[in-house]
């Protein structure tokens, strides 16, 4: 997941650089998306409520 995150971070900088102002705010707010999805994730993680075998 944090490699989808990557990824869209450098196509919102590549969009943004080329003047693709839509393309890059999609591809920010996917990622910020999973940024919250990957921080709940390991929040959970943490408490002990998810355990991962």
């Amino acid at each position: 997941m944090l490699k989808l995150i990557l990824i869209l971070l450098i196509v919102a900088a590549v969009a943004s650089l080329l003047g693709f102002g839509a393309i890059s705010g999609v591809a920010l707010t996917g990622a910020k998306v999973l940024v919250g999805v990957v921080l709940v994730l390991f929040l959970l993680v943490v408490l002990g409520i998810i355990a991962i075998t």
